[in-house]
């Protein structure tokens, strides 16, 4: 393994590289070869993407939002059971609660 110096590296790409570190609770160094390595193609090929653009929402809530939130969505707790029963023929109606088919 060897060791790199890299000159030119401007502010902007510094600070750049720093908060990627600290955003991944790694080092700069870990974060500079993590780059270098998904960059050249030689990365480990799994890859877990990491989101943060809503991050400024987080607990911004209050309970008004809360219960107003609950209450349009209360609808989608609702389950529709003529949806979910199955007429296989004219005659037999399966009912989710029983596993055999009841004639009618």
């Amino acid at each position: 393994m060897g060791t790199m110096t890299i000159r030119g590296l401007d502010d902007a790409a510094i600070n750049v590289l720093k908060k990627k570190a600290k955003q991944e609770g790694s080092s700069v160094n870990t974060a500079l070869l993590k780059i270098l390595r998904k960059e050249l193609g030689i990365g480990k090929k799994r890859h877990t993407v990491v989101y943060s653009d809503l991050d400024h929402l987080a607990g911004t809530w209050d309970k008004k939002d809360y219960s107003e939130f609950l209450k349009n969505t209360e609808d989608f707790e609702k389950i529709d059971k003529k949806m979910w029963m199955r007429v296989a023929e004219p005659g037999v109606t399966y009912h989710p609660k029983r596993s055999k088919a009841k004639r009618t």
